[in-house]
């Protein structure tokens, strides 16, 4: 794409406008680091348009304090809201034999706020934070997530983010981003530090 020019123009009777209006359905998979960071720069970028931007997260507990939460909720004070969402109680991507039930009712709860949240307009961009891991689990069903997104209203972007994204899902989305990992600290025994991990 030279210049941010499409190589091809779609025969589909939209003008440029529209079609460049389109909403995007946006994934980040993958092993290596950087899913949800790339997301959360996003939202800067729909902030600095004047969009409202939800976040769900599903597998980050409600007592961790990242540093995207704080600066883009800060943000959501001098602008356009931010609203974010944690679904989670310590559990992580590795899931844990406890309390699954209750796991995976939060889940399946967030994910009938996001339908309530999209019904309804409430944010132009919304991001489903490691989204991919209650689909894998069986806790949210694929098919609602892919008929949910695809008849959604008005113009809103989705960006979903975690590792292992469900096939169904990569072949409907409009952008798909791999990260790859060839290189982290945690393989030569170095724990997460502040500042990069949160």
């Amino acid at each position: 794409m030279p210049q941010g020019k499409p190589e091809h123009t779609p025969d589909d009777g939209l003008t440029t406008r529209q079609r460049r209006n389109r909403p995007l359905l946006i994934v980040h998979t993958g092993p290596g680091k950087g899913k949800s960071t790339a997301a959360f720069g996003l939202a800067l970028r729909a902030w600095n348009q004047g969009w409202p931007i939800g976040v769900f997260q599903f597998v980050k507990s409600a007592k961790w304090r990242i540093g995207e939460e704080r600066a883009l909720q800060t943000l959501g004070e001098l602008g356009p809201p931010v609203t974010w969402h944690k679904m989670g109680e310590g559990w992580s991507w590795i899931k844990k034999s406890t309390s699954e039930s209750d796991h995976a009712a939060d889940a399946l709860e967030g994910w009938s706020q996001i339908k309530r949240d999209l019904l309804s307009q409430t944010y132009r961009l919304l991001i489903l934070d490691e989204f991919t891991y209650p689909i894998n689990w069986g806790w949210i069903p694929i098919d609602d997530v892919l008929t949910t997104l695809s008849t959604r209203p008005g113009t809103q972007h989705i960006v979903i983010t975690g590792r292992n994204a469900h096939p169904a899902l990569l072949s409907q989305a409009d952008l798909v981003t791999e990260m790859i990992k060839l290189k982290h600290p945690m393989d030569t025994g170095q724990k997460g530090q502040k500042g990069i991990e949160w």
